[in-house]
């Protein structure tokens, strides 16, 4: 079965619309942090609204979703795992949102020989939430492309973490206090769990796509 929901386009449609949800999220999340970094408080603002509406959306549509599949008895046999990937995808937009909202809430002082590392970290976790989405829509409408795109969502992470640990590695050899070292810490670290929730749903998928081509 190429295409999951046959029956039922405007199901197709909503899925499209939460996926688009996610990925425009994350990447409002990195133009967050890109005006955060060049202390462009106005545009960093607009973004956290932004990307709380996105994320407003994402649960509603999620919502509308798990309702129609248990309404109209769609795909039983995999309801359950589309349910959980949903669910999963969900992690990744709050946990940006999380993250963003943070940055306005305790503005950590991140000095400007940090500025571009914590940036790149940020487009590496675009690059992995990116072949997440489309990982995801390969197993809504074509599941034979799903690992076309997976294995690009496990290479980012890892860049990711490797990236994390660099710029771990620099705070800590900067001539400051120890709390802020801590707190700069803080958000490599949860920037970086951003990468690790698009791993938990390419896990997810690895697994769900087996099970569709049994």
């Amino acid at each position: 079965m190429a295409i999951l929901f046959k029956a039922s386009k405007q199901l197709e449609y909503e899925i499209d619309e939460f996926l688009d949800a996610i990925s425009e999220g994350v990447i409002v999340f990195k133009q967050g942090v890109k005006y955060y970094l060049a202390d462009k408080k106005e545009p960093f603002l607009e973004q956290i609204k932004t990307i709380d509406e996105l994320e407003f959306k994402a649960d509603n549509l999620r919502h509308k979703i798990e309702n129609e599949l248990y309404t109209h008895s769609l795909i039983p046999e995999h309801r359950g795992d589309v349910l959980g990937l949903l669910e999963t995808l969900d992690d990744v937009i709050d946990k940006a949102k999380e993250t963003l909202s943070q940055f306005d809430v305790e503005t950590p002082d991140i000095p400007t020989s940090l500025s571009e590392m914590y940036y790149e970290l940020a487009e590496t976790i675009v690059e992995s939430c990116e072949s997440m989405t489309k990982a995801s829509r390969a197993f809504f409408k074509d599941v034979k492309a799903v690992k076309d795109h997976l294995h690009k969502v496990y290479f980012y992470e890892k860049e990711a973490d490797k990236l994390a640990d660099k710029l771990k590695r620099k705070i800590f050899g900067l001539d400051i206090h120890l709390s802020h070292k801590m707190h700069l810490r803080y958000f490599a670290t949860h920037i970086d769990g951003i990468a690790d929730r698009a791993e938990d749903v390419a896990q997810r998928l690895g697994i769900y796509t087996i099970k569709r081509s049994l």
